[in-house]
């Protein structure tokens, strides 16, 4: 595992970048795959939102094998989305998923601790949610909250998927090599964090607030946000495999796809 400096989050985000502007086309088209598969999985009744959390890390994995694949000339393809069904260790990647998906719901209870369940009944669908209702809760709070309780699975999950499936770890220790791999770099997760939260939270909003003063419309906002949404998600999944590739050495590794 190597030690990186802080910076390197803020390259993370630049080497995400980078991978979609050789191939936004073919990343986009697989992004929208992606987003279908997903649409159609949730509408299985009671269980479709359950199946699609354990099946996150196989996809999110897709499409870190797509940027492994794209550092050796591969064109990006569709069906590169099964690419993490395909391999020996897709039951362990499930496995993974459920523990996701028991990390995010301790998270989401550990939440009533703070807001008394606002915060829980809003995520079921019990309440709908509304400016009043943020005011007389602690719901803001309560989500802080739970994504601090969060965290520390966050970072024992983020390599743990490509640990699993490209250096063929047992489940446990996947998740105990990325724990401690992330906490070493927590000052680059910081920086990378940051990031994201300002391309993803202050860029839009400027850009947003400075398109509906030129239109004179605010409704128009939809028609940059949507397309600028997917395009900065699409980015996101791409830095996740720099950031699996800085800490654990793979750049030399030779892909190892099963899509013909």
């Amino acid at each position: 595992m190597n030690k990186l400096p802080a910076n390197t989050g803020w390259l993370w985000v630049k080497q995400g970048f980078q991978y979609f502007r050789q191939q936004p086309m073919e990343f986009s088209t697989l992004f929208i795959v992606y987003l279908l598969f997903m649409l159609i999985v949730e509408f299985i009744p009671y269980v479709g939102q359950t199946i699609a959390f354990i099946l996150m890390p196989l996809f999110t994995l897709s499409f870190m094998q797509a940027c492994r694949e794209i550092d050796h000339g591969v064109r990006v393809h569709p069906r590169m989305l099964l690419y993490s069904f395909r391999l020996p260790q897709a039951r362990r990647l499930m496995q993974l998923g459920v523990l996701y998906l028991l990390a995010a719901c301790i998270a989401i209870a550990a939440s009533t601790l703070i807001d008394g369940g606002v915060f829980l009944q809003f995520i079921t669908g019990q309440k709908e949610l509304n400016a009043k209702m943020i005011e007389q809760s602690d719901m803001t709070l309560a989500m802080l909250f739970a994504m601090l309780v969060y965290l520390p699975a966050l970072l024992a999950f983020w390599f743990a998927g490509p640990l699993i499936a490209w250096q063929d770890m047992p489940l446990f220790k996947a998740i105990f090599y990325s724990f401690f791999a992330a906490l070493k770099s927590i000052r680059v997760f910081l920086i990378y964090g940051l990031s994201w939260f300002a391309l993803g939270g202050i860029v839009p909003s400027i850009l947003s607030i400075i398109f509906a003063s030129i239109t004179g419309n605010p409704n128009t906002i939809i028609f940059i946000m949507m397309p600028m949404s997917m395009i900065l998600t699409i980015i996101l999944y791409c830095s996740f495999y720099p950031s699996y590739k800085s800490i654990f050495a793979q750049a030399d590794e030779a892909p190892s796809s099963t899509i013909s």
